[in-house]
């Protein structure tokens, strides 16, 4: 297998560890897998972006543009300044709840609505509400490995869902375990109804 996966949102939204669960997994499977962060002043709302690179023939972390086969947006603003990274043929997943960054300021009016319809306008995409898929777990913290679910789900991700929850097992501190398989299988029921 060979697949190149872009995740991309703002500091504090758990794409490193998205990023992690992913090549994890794509080892465990017996791939070779490169990673890599570009992150700018992710501390204060900044921009964050993983690379992910599966496969014996990439030889650099960083995805060339135009080259990602899927980008898993954690934000609306973030999935339209990424695009630029997707094949033609690409899948996004994207979050349409949006995080106003601290660049704004109070007095913008920001609520992601028209990145998600040039998205839908552009892209083949599944489009996920972070807030309504981590209701039941009580806290949008659980939304990076929801989504992961959800790209799962899809059949896009390339990877069994049964290794990434092994990954999810190795990875997290075991007091968030249980919530975090529970938010990966909710995810997976998503993406599964929007499958191909």
């Amino acid at each position: 297998m060979k697949k190149d996966i872009l995740i991309c949102g703002v500091g504090g939204q758990g794409t490193v560890l998205a990023s992690k669960i992913i090549a994890a997994s794509a080892m465990d499977e017996g791939y070779t897998a490169h990673s890599a962060e570009t992150i700018g002043m992710a501390q204060r709302g900044g921009p964050v972006t993983s690379h992910v690179r599966i496969g014996g023939s990439a030889y650099s972390p960083l995805i060339p543009i135009g080259g990602a086969d899927l980008l898993i947006a954690f934000e609306p603003s973030e999935a339209v300044r990424n695009l630029k990274y997707i094949k033609k043929d690409g899948f996004v997943v994207v979050n349409r709840v949006p995080v106003k960054p601290t660049s704004l300021g109070g007095g913008a009016d920001y609520d992601g609505k028209a990145e998600i319809e040039f998205l839908k306008s552009v892209c083949d995409c599944l489009v996920v509400d972070s807030d309504e898929m981590c209701a039941p777990f009580g806290s949008s913290k659980f939304f990076n490995v929801a989504v992961l679910g959800a790209a799962s789900g899809t059949g896009r991700l390339g990877i069994k869902a049964e290794t990434i929850q092994n990954s999810i097992i190795k990875i997290v501190p075991d007091r968030f375990k249980e919530k975090n398989l529970a938010a990966f299988d909710a995810g997976k029921k998503i993406g599964e109804k929007n499958a191909d």
